[in-house]
């Protein structure tokens, strides 16, 4: 435990010992009392009466806290001391200003702060505004001296990553980490590389391990949560949203994954509905050979490529129909066969579109191509993506043959996820059936 308030009100720089001191406190139980602090000295900031020590201090704290826009606003008017200069940036960079972020970093070296530390962030900033080539030449300046260093394999990852090539990407990244086992963004990169692979143990490792140390990311929060809930850990996952909103009260996201999560917990489930699912499928993969069929009903069935009772209910009487040699009596002797088991020839026809591919006769090649694409062109949320490879969904055409309802009948799916879908889809021109 630390005297808070005593580290707060020095009046001397800002070090790197009293940073770490701030983030133990803020991981540990003293976070409330940081916050009670920090409302007492923005009082005193606001009446004007505090030196650029406090400044710094509190511009930190609230960094820490997740809180950057205060951040930003404490640790702009610090002009002279290049520990506080270097978390500015740190802070600018949270909030996507990647060119203010780079001229601070900047500043940071030029006011006494590691100047081979300063440079690689400051290539971080420079990459993430876009400019991978001057990134790299940074880099590549001060590799002789900070190779040995977690944070330049870390952005020689992110340049690999940017340039495509995510084998490569994920060994620099690994070697950051093994050089400092707690590199929040190494780990957050590692981990959704890992989600992105459908490896869900290894992703949650990562993410937990990234999420060990303030600041908290929020996209690590939130992508944690959507794979607890996907296990149906949902406390943790309920707990994971939470942490968002005491960052942001306002995170439309997590808001309404909590909801979906309280909604989840409400759902009541039917034992009694999930043996009679069981043995449906059970009944559906029994093929039909193990059935009394007519020779000529049994060839036609062959040579149809129908082999299990399921199949028969993902076809209509029609395509039976059209099958060399299938005729009136072949069909009867079908139908009494799926009746004696309460079933009917396509009883699952809407099932069709989850397993082929999209083919509308009244389209362009164009639109026809379009359909066909990979469901991964939609750039889905970890949840969303999820449910596609749970309901078998592969082509932007199979989900564009599913109702809302269809969607939201499977496990996990719930309207955040419906909304995102629309509004994918609308970018395209494209909506869901019925919609």
């Amino acid at each position: 435990m630390i005297d808070v308030s005593e580290l707060l009100n020095l009046t001397s720089p800002l070090t790197l010992d009293q940073v770490e001191s701030l983030r133990s406190a803020v991981a540990g139980q003293q976070a409330g009392e940081i916050r009670q602090c920090l409302n007492e000295l923005q009082k005193k900031v606001a009446a004007g009466d505090a030196p650029e020590a406090t400044l710094a201090r509190v511009g930190v704290a609230c960094y820490l806290l997740s809180r950057h826009s205060e951040a930003d606003a404490m640790m702009s008017q610090v002009t002279g001391d290049g520990v506080a200069i270097y978390f500015h940036a740190q802070v600018l960079t949270s909030l996507g200003r990647h060119a203010d972020a780079a001229s601070r970093f900047e500043d940071a070296g030029k006011a006494g702060f590691d100047q081979i530390e300063a440079t690689l962030r400051q290539a971080g900033s420079v990459r993430a505004g876009g400019d991978v080539d001057a990134a790299e030449q940074m880099l590549r300046s001060v590799a002789a001296s900070a190779a040995s260093r977690a944070e330049y394999s870390f952005q020689m990852g992110c340049i690999w990553a940017d340039r495509g090539d995510a084998l490569t990407a994920v060994e620099y990244f690994e070697r950051a980490v093994d050089m400092d086992p707690h590199h929040s963004r190494a780990l957050f990169w590692l981990a959704a590389e890992n989600s992105l692979r459908g490896n869900d143990e290894e992703s949650i490792r990562y993410y937990e391990r990234s999420l060990s140390r303030p600041p908290y990311y929020v996209g690590a929060l939130l992508n944690l949560g959507l794979l607890y809930e996907d296990r149906e850990s949902y406390k943790a996952a309920a707990f994971c949203f939470r942490r968002v909103m005491e960052f942001d009260p306002t995170h439309a996201q997590a808001e309404l994954y909590l909801k979906d999560i309280e909604a989840t917990q409400d759902m009541y489930y039917d034992e009694d509905q999930a043996r009679q699912e069981a043995r449906m499928k059970q009944l559906l993969g029994r093929p039909v050979t193990d059935f009394e069929l007519s020779v000529r009903s049994r060839n036609c069935l062959t040579a149809m490529d129908i082999n299990t009772l399921g199949d028969l209910t993902e076809i209509s009487e029609q395509e039976l129909l059209a099958g060399k040699n299938f005729g009136e009596t072949s069909l009867h002797e079908i139908r009494e066969l799926l009746a004696a088991h309460g079933l009917r020839i396509g009883l699952n026809l809407h099932k069709v579109h989850a397993r082929d591919s999209f083919v509308d006769q009244n389209l362009s090649p164009e639109e026809q191509a379009s359909l066909n694409r990979p469901i991964g062109d939609l750039s889905l949320s970890v949840r969303s993506r999820k449910c596609m490879n749970r309901l078998a969904i592969q082509t932007i055409g199979q989900l564009t043959s599913r109702t809302a309802d269809e969607l939201l009948a499977s496990r996990n799916f719930g309207v955040t996820s419906l909304n995102e879908i629309r509004q994918k889809l609308t970018e395209m021109g494209l909506k869901l059936r019925n919609d």
